[in-house]
């Protein structure tokens, strides 16, 4: 089958087992799917940046990092399906999956026919996935797959909780995003009503990434409600 097949869905599997990779490679491209693989989560976070996969088959026990940091990661900017396929069948691994960002999980050894069913249903449920990770307004740009963060050309450090108020005031850009949001979003549900840590963070970021931080042109204040990232015109 041709890479430039019409439709043809593209398939990334994240595991380190080289003979399982070969099953999954055997029995997805006879089904219609164009396959690419990684032997670790470093890698297939690469690949998920380059391929810009359709869906993602994820093993836990990966060599160099647990699959729950890989989907952590990969949910940062990425909202593909993931199905994670793996021997630990503990009700906590899964939990923790899914509240990572899996849409589906399965144990090893599997069922062809289940996994294929399963696959096709994760992909009907699926968002479309956005063509650039790369955001740009004005002299801001934010490389989501990279965490890379830059103000006219220079990078910018920012705390883990900085980046994660920017990463998704990024994403919902050109809306605005409410407090109550963002805080349970950021902070965790408990922190709903905890503005002031909100104000704090808000003014860190302004004091980084605006040229005037006292009449911010990127990091919009809407009055009562929220706040609101201009996206780029």
């Amino acid at each position: 089958m041709s890479e430039n097949t019409p439709h043809q869905p593209i398939i990334l599997i994240i595991d380190d087992e080289i003979q399982m990779r070969r099953l999954l490679r055997v029995t997805l491209e006879g089904n219609g799917y164009r396959v690419f693989e990684a032997a670790n989560g470093q890698e297939g976070l690469i690949e998920a940046a380059q391929r810009r996969p359709d869906i993602v088959v994820l093993d836990l026990g990966l060599p160099d990092m647990d699959g729950q940091s890989v989907l952590e990661r990969l949910r940062e900017w990425s909202e593909a399906p993931v199905l994670v396929l793996s021997v630990r069948d503990g009700e906590e691994d899964k939990v923790a999956a899914l509240d990572h960002g899996a849409d589906d999980y399965m144990n090893k050894p599997f069922s062809t026919a289940e996994l294929l069913a399963r696959l096709r249903a994760a992909r009907r449920r699926a968002q479309p996935v956005a063509d650039n990770v790369v955001f740009h307004s004005g002299h801001l740009q934010v490389d989501l797959s990279s965490r890379l963060v830059t103000v006219k050309g220079k990078e910018v450090k920012l705390t883990p909780t900085e980046y994660s108020l920017l990463r998704l005031l990024v994403r919902s850009a050109g809306k605005v995003v409410t407090h109550r949001q963002i805080l349970k979003e950021v902070w965790g549900p408990n922190y709903g009503e905890q503005t002031h840590y909100l104000r704090v963070y808000m003014a860190h970021l302004r004091e980084k990434l605006e040229e005037d931080p006292s009449r911010p042109e990127l990091l919009l204040t809407e009055p009562g409600v929220g706040y609101r990232l201009k996206s780029e015109v």
